[in-house]
């Protein structure tokens, strides 16, 4: 949604790929590539690749201790840590030359069905999370008479990550090709300099965010 994306495939009018799609694709196999080739050469004296990967992966791990505790924070640490990179690889996929500029190829996370589907994951992992880690109790606090209200904060707090990063990233990309146009050389680069901090943001944001309702629906 937002802008439509033209499909770039048509299978028999049944589905539709669209560059979201393919794009998607193409990170999770990328991402799946680079952890292969990790693990394959792992060593004991590092290189600098393997040394800035472990660093990335510390920093996140101290991060979702923060908000977690140590043991809750290794024990989700996965699913945390691949939502987080997916959404960041996504969001810089959008400024990869071309990208953004038809209506064939979009970041994923500039199209509002992406960014709801992703919605729909977190709230999934949230209340199978809650329930096996805190079942009796986490049931037990939706018995009370306000409960209407509780179950629709349950559905709002997704709904609202997946409203941010969409609004957050679609809003960049068209300040750009905005820019672009009124001053195709400077005002576009300096833009896209200052993506590069902006999308970590927005991948950092969602994570802390949907670690911090993890916390909150742990402790009820």
């Amino acid at each position: 949604m937002g802008e439509k994306s033209e499909p770039i495939i048509k299978l028999g009018g049944v589905l539709d790929i669209t560059g979201e799609v393919v794009a998607m694709w193409a990170i999770i196999a990328v991402v799946a590539i680079i952890a292969l080739l990790i693990r394959r050469n792992l060593k004991e004296r590092p290189g600098r690749f393997q040394n800035l990967i472990e660093s990335g992966v510390e920093y996140l791990d101290n991060f979702l201790t923060d908000i977690l505790g140590k043991k809750n924070a290794r024990k989700y640490f996965f699913f945390l840590a691949s939502l987080f990179t997916f959404i960041l690889f996504a969001n810089y996929s959008g400024l990869l030359p071309g990208v953004g500029a038809t209506k064939y190829v979009k970041a994923p996370t500039s199209s509002l069905s992406v960014t709801l589907g992703l919605g729909v994951i977190t709230f999934i992992f949230l209340q199978v999370s809650a329930i096996s880690g805190n079942g009796k109790h986490y049931i037990k606090h939706f018995l009370t008479p306000i409960i209407p209200l509780l179950l629709l904060d349950e559905f709002i707090k997704p709904a609202s990550l997946a409203l941010r990063l969409f609004g957050n990233i679609f809003g960049e990309e068209n300040v750009i090709e905005n820019l672009y146009k009124l001053l195709p050389i400077g005002a576009p680069i300096i833009m896209m300099a200052l993506s590069l901090l902006f999308c970590a943001i927005q991948a950092m944001v969602y994570t802390m965010l949907t670690a911090s309702y993890l916390q909150e629906a742990l402790e009820e």
